[in-house]
């Protein structure tokens, strides 16, 4: 398909910038890419680190005909496009925790932010890719330190473009359950994972709902249905 692509050296966060395109008008698969973000956010309003040259950090605008209520089969689609552009590119494989995390060995190595703006969805991605160190505070990782050898972003960013291609033309045609399905099967966390959630809820994962919410079944046995949080894996 034919697609427009901003490239910044920097920006506050592709995510601002995608975010005024689309309500603008742009087209569906318009992408706004830099090579460091000094605002770059996550889910909860997070900061995602971003260091210059070091990740590929972009926003993509699209333009699906879908109910609103079908954002979060988005971000599934998305988390499995990056698991699958990764795979192809450097051979690694990766997990998904529910609902926009990107894991190599349950530290994070990419996630994934959507949001509604006036009929549009506008989806930040972050990869860590030749990172070498993070903050202590931080649980993740980089292709790079998992790998042993610089990776090209370059090469992981058109695959994944190809990748979100492909993953949104699954949900188009076979629908939600398509993806839900996909996911399933991609993560470790969906069925059978002890989870904690937000420290408030701990039990074991027991799949996903029909709207794509996660269940976890307390040790007595009552069945949660997380809506939105932060799932870890539980410590005991």
């Amino acid at each position: 398909m034919s697609r427009v692509i901003h490239r910044f050296e920097s920006i506050s966060s592709t995510m601002y910038e995608a975010v005024r395109l689309a309500n603008a008008g742009c087209a569906s698969g318009t992408v706004v890419i830099a090579s460091e973000q000094t605002a770059g956010h996550g889910r909860f309003n997070r900061a995602w680190h971003s260091e210059r040259g070091a990740g590929l950090y972009f926003s993509i605008v699209l333009r699906l005909p879908l109910d609103p209520a079908s954002l979060p089969v988005v971000t599934f689609a998305l988390g499995l496009a990056t698991a699958d552009a990764i795979g192809h590119t450097t051979g690694i494989v990766c997990d998904l925790r529910w609902p926009n995390d990107v894991l190599i060995a349950d530290r994070k190595c990419a996630g994934i932010l959507t949001q509604l703006h006036d009929g549009a969805i506008v989806a930040g991605i972050g990869v860590n890719v030749n990172q070498t160190a993070f903050p202590p505070d931080l649980m993740a990782t980089s292709l790079r330190i998992v790998s042993g050898r610089e990776q090209s972003i370059e090469a992981i960013f058109e695959h994944l473009l190809e990748a979100i291609d492909r993953h949104c033309e699954i949900l188009m045609h076979q629908g939600p359950s398509a993806i839900f399905d996909l996911f399933t099967r991609a993560s470790s966390y969906v069925a059978g994972r002890r989870v904690t959630v937000d420290d408030s809820i701990t039990g074991s994962t027991a799949g996903l709902t029909p709207e794509g919410f996660l269940r976890v079944r307390r040790d007595n046995g009552r069945e949660e249905i997380v809506v939105a949080g932060g799932v870890r894996p539980a410590e005991i």
